[in-house]
């Protein structure tokens, strides 16, 4: 599965949550950073930073962050270089943002899913493998589009320069 271990921060909204995404883990076999966060009054960039500097910097394939939304983490952990978060509300997100995107940081809200829906997410997002094929355009794109932007310049295509790819309706998901 996974060679290094996952990086998993939360600040206070989250810390219920983390207890969840620990058991899954454990259950699966993999190795976890616990990136701290408590049931205390916190700030969630900070945890976000930890876990999402991680990734960047190749400490970690993936990480789990944890706040009230998912939301702010997402935000927060999207400002370092490499790193594709995403906020994830459902199993059927969890699959997708892993097939096509091929995210390397899960958001979950605390507040907003219960302990079931959280164990069924991150049991998928951690067991899901990236499609590739044509998919890989697009990250391509955003790699590119990371590239410009943290030099200071602002990525602004003028036209779609993508060329066509085939797609299956029928792709199971």
């Amino acid at each position: 599965m996974m060679e290094k271990p996952v990086y998993v921060g939360c600040d206070d909204a989250g810390f219920e949550a983390k207890q969840i995404v620990f058991r899954v883990m454990n259950e699966l076999g993999l190795a976890y950073v616990d990136c701290g966060g408590g049931d205390e009054p916190s700030r969630y960039p900070y945890y976000a930073a930890k876990v999402a500097s991680a990734v960047s910097e190749g400490r970690a394939e993936r990480g789990i962050l944890l706040c009230g939304s998912g939301i702010g983490m997402s935000i927060a952990a999207n400002k370092f270089p490499g790193v594709r978060a995403a906020a994830v509300s459902d199993v059927y997100g969890a699959r997708l943002t892993r097939r096509h995107n091929d995210s390397n940081v899960l958001c979950l809200g605390g507040r907003l899913l219960g302990a079931w829906t959280i164990a069924e997410i991150v049991r998928v997002w951690l067991t899901t493998a990236y499609d590739g094929g044509h998919h890989e355009g697009a990250l391509a794109l955003l790699r590119e589009l990371e590239s410009v932007n943290m030099s200071g310049a602002r990525w602004r295509p003028s036209a779609l320069p993508y060329e066509p790819f085939e797609w299956d309706p029928e792709q199971k998901l």
